[in-house]
């Protein structure tokens, strides 16, 4: 695999994604959602396992690209021996089936362009039955087919089990690729004119961005960010994916390989913060609906994460006929962490709703009803260990941020039963829930020779999630053990200028063999810490660090290497992106906190 992973652009119709290296190859499409089959996986793989590759004949990467505006439509430039072409790649928001569209157009002197695509269905391992129809190529396999036309017509072959063409355009001209995917036992899609859908394409992003209230500093960042975070939204539902990928390694070569094209519960407070900030009051609504809906039932089966549409079982597999991104195996889909207990999801759940209800979103009837149900099952559960927010495989522990996240979810209950007494729930109960979390969390929680909190009650490791402590409201920042915390997790978890979440050398907490990078939430949340610790100038000083590892498109992954300086983890990552959208707000003092 030649492409990093920051080499790739995204592109999206809200429902679904693909990734677009610097080479023209788009290395990674699952249809029709986010979490369907990939019918491109050269990304985890290589050719054979699925890529459609357009560039200019020869092949290299290309000279420059850009997002059209404030918009999710790719423009890549070749400059060339004969002449400069462009190739405009975009998925319209969908109105039934989805399509990618890439758009050819000559811009000076005259290119000669190839074009090859191996259509591979179920990740990577079925091999279509390719016809004509129509003057279209159609691959059928299963209950998958895909419909590949060009306007105008250009000649097509195959070879190799691909389908190949070649072409050349001279200054103005252009040339269009459709790629259609629908059920196979449906009659044939109807027609979409590309250039029309790029027209709409265009104007649907910009007037999206348009909405963005914020007119801080580093706007154009902040924007950018919130239009992968709408990328990352499945339309139907309003719930948000972690990341479109599955297993790009967070150590290159190893096992920390995970599916991330799910909706966490972790990410809940974060997106509505950023959300409603901005001014995207619908889109926050529309996720705190499917929250609402997706943690709906027995308070004892709340998960870590859901489906897209608010799924339970997400069974975890190994696809074992791709070698992994830079030999990185297993391949994983599905993820079972969606069976461990972790009880700050309690917490972020309750802060979710006490911020929805702060910020003046319409209440839902059945919503304190169902809040104050699943408070009562953490009064029971809370003083058991967990596995964390890290979501280790390692043994449970009595995680400091868990008991936190409880502290959060008693706490919010007395705020919103203090601010209307008219609400069911004995105030009294969830005060003295409160007092003897907090209690507990600072006896056996804290290190008063180190003076910080620990990662778990008696251990003598850190953890970068305790740096959300002033942030939630749990201590004030002036406290001096807040401000311990924030030097001790600076200092010990520091690497190359940016953090870790945890330490992961010698015996390591998450029960998994190998390293990670540093992981850029964290970083994101020690320059708000920095911040509100009256550190302000550290805190932009490291932002603005932070901001320089988004490549040439804007866009981050989970985790970053300072040593090989490159990308690692599941990408674009909806944490990464939006940790920058609220520490941008926060340092411009138009943030929510505690």
């Amino acid at each position: 695999m030649t492409q990093r992973i920051e080499d790739y652009a995204l592109i999206g119709d809200l429902q679904t994604a693909a990734l677009v290296g610097r080479n023209g190859s788009i290395d990674w499409l699952c249809l029709p959602r986010f979490d369907s089959a990939a019918c491109f996986a050269a990304l985890l793989g290589g050719e054979e396992n699925g890529h459609w590759q357009l560039a200019p004949t020869g092949g290299r990467e290309c000279t420059r690209r850009a997002y059209v505006g404030d918009s999710l439509v790719l423009e890549s430039v070749w400059e060339t021996r004969t002449g400069t072409v462009k190739v405009i790649d975009f998925m319209p928001q969908r109105d039934r089936a989805p399509e990618i569209m890439r758009i050819v157009e000559g811009v000076s002197g005259s290119v000669d362009m190839s074009a090859t695509i191996r259509l591979r269905f179920d990740f990577g391992s079925v091999v279509p039955w390719m016809r004509r129809s129509e003057g279209s190529r159609v691959a059928v396999a299963g209950p998958d087919s895909v419909w590949l036309r060009s306007e105008p017509p250009v000649k097509t072959w195959g070879q190799h089990y691909s389908t190949r063409s070649s072409f050349t355009v001279g200054a103005g001209e252009k040339v269009a690729f459709v790629l259609t995917w629908h059920p196979s036992h449906r009659p044939r899609p109807r027609r979409v004119d590309p250039h029309v859908a790029l027209a709409r394409s265009l104007e649907d992003w910009e007037s999206w961005a348009d909405r963005c209230r914020y007119q801080g500093p580093h706007r154009a960042a902040v924007i950018r960010s919130l239009i992968t975070l709408k990328a990352l939204t499945y339309g139907p539902t309003g719930g948000i994916v972690a990341a479109p990928t599955t297993s790009l390694p967070e150590d290159p070569g190893g096992v920390r390989n995970w599916d991330y094209r799910y909706c966490w519960l972790r990410d809940s407070t974060l997106v509505l913060e950023a959300l409603l900030s901005a001014g995207y009051l619908e889109e926050a609504a529309a996720w705190r609906d499917w929250l609402l809906r997706a943690v709906a039932g027995d308070p004892a089966d709340l998960q870590i994460m859901y489906g897209l549409g608010g799924e339970r079982r997400l069974p975890e597999s190994e696809l074992p006929w791709l070698r992994g991104y830079a030999g990185s195996a297993p391949v994983r889909t599905g993820n079972n962490a969606v069976d461990q207990l972790q009880l700050d999801v309690y917490g972020e759940v309750m802060d979710s709703f006490n911020v929805a209800r702060t910020a003046g979103l319409p209440a839902q009837p059945h919503a304190w009803s169902l809040q104050l149900s699943l408070l009562g099952f953490l009064e029971s559960k809370w003083r058991e260990p967990d596995e964390g927010l890290w979501e280790v495989r390692g043994p449970r522990q009595h995680f400091v941020h868990s008991k936190v996240m409880a502290w959060v979810a008693a706490d919010r209950a007395v705020r919103t039963l203090e601010d209307d007494p008219s609400l069911p729930g004995d105030v009294t109960r969830w005060r003295a829930m409160r007092d003897e979390v907090h209690r507990e969390v600072c006896e056996r929680g804290y290190d008063p020779e180190r003076n910080t909190f620990t990662q778990s009650y008696g251990s003598a490791e850190l953890d970068a999630a305790t740096l959300l402590i002033p942030r939630v409201g749990f201590l004030p920042p002036d406290d001096p053990r807040v401000i311990g915390t924030v030097d001790a997790v600076r200092a010990e978890l520091g690497h190359g200028g940016f953090l870790r979440r945890y330490t992961t050398t010698g015996p390591s907490v998450d029960g998994l063999p190998g390293g990670e990078g540093t992981f850029l939430v964290c970083s994101f949340w020690l320059a708000d810490a920095l911040h509100m610790t009256g550190r302000t100038e550290a805190a932009a000083e490291l932002f603005e660090r932070l901001l320089a590892l988004r490549n040439d498109v804007g866009l981050l992954a989970e985790e970053y290497d300072p040593v090989a300086r490159r990308q690692l983890g599941n990408y674009p990552q909806a944490f990464s992106h939006l940790g920058l959208v609220v520490t941008a707000l926060t340092l411009a003092g138009t943030g929510t906190a505690g």
